[in-house]
């Protein structure tokens, strides 16, 4: 049977055009998707893979193309589910083709832990167990230290990798990412003299922009020693040092306390779901009597979710050890670490624009990124990002603002009513 019939009839005949390997063709020619399986190793990653690992492994290889608009493509993919063989779908492929032609690859060198049963079994034996400080400093690095120069070519200039705040709809990512640290500062009511923990502080972007507008003293810490030299550099070359630094560090091994505000702007995804308890008594304990803490991080919409499944595309290509959980259980632990929230507000929409954005960004720069970091890895940030912006429209994955306050017999310091432009 022909691979591309074989294909179009296992996925249920969606309305996707099919271009195989042996010359076959299945779907209709005017087709919003278009999907080329570039060789038999295509298939074996979709048959013996999960659903969307093997997908993901297919087009990072090169094994597989969406061609056309990646976003529109990878919109049908999303909502027709197209990838998620039923083991039936996939029995009856391999009865249908050559067995020899199907069988067990290595998924693509830009896999995190490609071996991971050999890979788990050495950070046992070497105590690097999950969210210890050294595998939380190795996978950090995994991400963030592929090269400054690729950031720049996707974040462009403000290198803010969080989601950016549109005051409208036409704003650009630039106006977008000036809103966001801006909304932060002014949420956590800082002013001239105060002093600020920005903990996975990134390039330095909320922590220049505190410095520069506010003239607050900042601390920056980031675990990913690429950022740190970025951002160090910036501060220097804005004449922010006397107020800004930035620590090559893991945001435990800060030493001082008595801070006036604590901004968290996207690392809670990082620091894992059972350790979130320990992470707000940690911060609470930075902070001032009347001091906010701003916590700013991708959650998931419903709190039976618990943490991110391992093992995913997403944990294997993009963030290792990474895990969600929802706004209701931030705020609840920000709670029991004895932080009054005071404020909380989605900007889940904003982020898919924020994607949106950078995939424009990575699209418009393609071919310098590929210099600089290689097809495969570009092709894993392609995917990732359509992905992760469609997940944002349709709701699967949220972003929160959580505003707490550590209030002192009752006394909070906060204005009757939020004064920073709701």
């Amino acid at each position: 049977m022909p691979v591309a019939d074989l294909l179009s009839t296992a996925l249920g005949h969606v309305p996707v055009r099919i271009t195989a390997y042996d010359g076959s063709v299945s779907g209709p020619s005017d087709a919003v998707a278009s999907v080329r399986v570039n060789s038999p190793k295509a298939l074996s990653y979709l048959v013996f893979s999960p659903p969307q690992l093997g997908l993901g492994r297919a087009y990072v290889s090169g094994e597989l193309d969406i061609e056309g608009d990646l976003y529109a493509g990878m919109k049908m993919v999303y909502q027709e589910h197209v990838g998620e063989l039923s083991w039936a779908d996939r029995l009856t492929i391999l009865r249908n083709l050559d067995p020899k032609a199907v069988r067990l690859v290595d998924p693509p060198p830009e896999e995190y832990g490609a071996k991971r049963p050999i890979q788990r079994l050495a950070q046992l034996r070497a105590g690097l167990t999950r969210h210890s400080k050294e595998r939380d400093a190795q996978v950090i690095g995994h991400h963030y230290d592929i090269s400054n120069r690729f950031y720049e070519l996707v974040l462009g200039p403000s290198m803010a990798y969080t989601c950016a705040a549109y005051p409208e709809l036409g704003s650009s990512l630039e106006e977008a990412q000036f809103a966001k640290h801006d909304l932060v500062a002014r949420k956590l009511g800082l002013k001239p003299g105060m002093r600020l923990l920005d903990v996975g502080c990134g390039w330095s972007g909320m922590v220049r922009h505190a410095a520069k507008h506010y003239g607050v003293q900042v601390i920056g810490v980031t675990l990913s020693r690429q950022q740190a030299e970025w951002g160090a550099k910036a501060i220097a070359d804005e004449g922010l040092s006397e107020l800004a630094e930035v620590r090559h560090c893991d945001y435990r091994d800060v030493q001082e306390s008595g801070f006036d505000a604590i901004s968290s702007i996207g690392l809670t995804e990082h620091i894992g779901v059972k350790n979130i308890p320990g992470y707000f008594r940690f911060l609470q304990a930075k902070l001032q009597p009347q001091g906010r803490m701003l916590n700013h991080c991708i959650t998931r919409p419903r709190v039976e979710d618990g943490a991110a499944a391992k093992d995913g595309f997403i944990d294997r290509y993009v963030f290792p050890d990474g895990e969600l959980t929802s706004v209701a259980t931030v705020a609840g632990h920000m709670q029991a670490a004895g932080l009054e929230v005071r404020h909380e507000e989605s900007l889940r929409e904003h982020y898919a624009m924020t994607l949106r954005d950078w995939c424009a960004n990575l699209a418009a720069n393609r071919e310098a990124a590929v210099r600089e970091v290689g097809e495969g890895t570009t092709r894993v940030w392609e995917i990732y990002m359509t992905g992760c912006r469609l997940g944002f429209e349709k709701g699967d994955i949220e972003l929160h603002q959580v505003l707490g306050v550590n209030s002192e017999n009752g006394v909070s310091g906060m204005p009757l009513r939020p004064d920073w432009g709701v």
